[in-house]
């Protein structure tokens, strides 16, 4: 069956070429009035959302990791679902319970709050080892299994987590293969002074939140994703993509560099950075601005590497700069 909504969508935006560019710029511009000063952070978080990827905001607290989240939540007229992360919840507190109904005589399922179009999970690193894997199987496959039974969730669907760094007291680091399934990893940062001028004249930026309209629909959003996902990608970028991803895997001080499935979400990230620039095609520089948010988070380095300061993004940042770049053909 066909979404009616979605075939009119689709019907007014097969000719418009900048159609998505200017949805972002829409939607970054509704963001930015609450999260200031920020726009480079909107753009790499609206592009992960264009990538129908998962999102992990981590910075120390008190810089807007939250209200970025939120403010992107509310910008879209979907099911937007919130879970704060506590040590004592259960995994079920999210996916959902199979409770008997006495009434019908059956056990009937109740859905968790993983079951929305956005979900923002707040301090995602403050919750137990276990109940952190009850998001593994939805944040890949896109349902969850309870009681031997599948489950899909709407779609789009995206997680927004965010957290505080795991040195940090009460957390708990999450693992490899949770990391994995975040597309991008970014950091908010500290504001400019002109930025950090206008929050203290602002105020209290919760009632902005609170106040802010959605300028989207969830059907806008999958009818974006579509479009980003057409965009072309010629076969030098492929294999430089490629030689990215692998020379991870060799650079110095590398435990375990990114997977194959790494560069797949790449790939999707470069897609959705080209159609939010209003371009129908990638190009290598689209690449170099994501390869960082997008692998960095993957990549496990040795003890001794840690041990002298060397991150993922130094990694990758050198893989960038030790990789050829393909270069255009020269016209006949």
């Amino acid at each position: 069956m066909t979404d009616p909504a979605l075939d009119t969508l689709r019907a007014v935006t097969d000719h418009a070429p900048d159609t998505v560019a200017r949805w972002c710029a829409r939607l970054a511009s509704n963001v930015g009035r609450v999260i200031q000063g920020k726009r480079d952070v909107i753009d790499l978080a609206l592009v992960c959302l264009l990538s129908e990827g998962h999102l992990l905001i981590e910075d120390v607290p008190g810089v807007g990791k939250t209200m970025l989240a939120r403010c992107l939540s509310a910008s879209i007229d979907g099911k937007l679902q919130r879970v704060q992360f506590t040590p004592d919840l259960l995994p079920s507190d999210i996916t959902g319970v199979t409770i008997y109904n006495q009434g019908a005589g059956q056990f009937q399922f109740h859905p968790g709050p993983v079951f929305g179009n956005i979900v923002h999970g707040d301090e995602i690193n403050r919750a137990s080892p276990k109940t952190q894997a009850a998001l593994l199987e939805v944040m890949e496959e896109r349902r969850v299994t309870v009681d031997g039974r599948p489950y899909a969730v709407p779609r789009p669907f995206m997680v927004i987590a965010t957290q505080n760094p795991i040195d940090m007291d009460g957390t708990y680091p999450l693992p490899e293969a949770q990391l994995d399934r975040f597309l991008m990893k970014i950091a908010v940062g500290y504001p400019d002074h002109a930025a950090e001028v206008a929050v203290l004249v602002g105020g209290y930026a919760a009632e902005a939140v609170e106040t802010l309209p959605a300028v989207t629909t969830a059907q806008e959003v999958s009818v974006m994703i579509e479009m980003a996902g057409q965009v072309h990608v010629a076969p030098p970028l492929y294999d430089y993509l490629a030689q990215v991803t692998a020379a991870t895997r060799n650079a110095p001080g590398v435990r375990l560099g990114a997977s194959p499935r790494a560069g797949l979400a790449l790939l999707r990230a470069v897609r959705a950075r080209a159609a939010a620039g209003g371009r129908g095609y990638a190009v290598p520089d689209d690449v170099k601005a994501l390869a960082v948010a997008v692998l960095a988070h993957r990549l496990v380095i040795t003890p001794e590497a840690e041990l002298a300061g060397r991150t993922g993004a130094d990694v990758v940042r050198e893989v960038l700069a030790s990789v050829p770049v393909p270069q255009p053909r020269a016209a006949i």
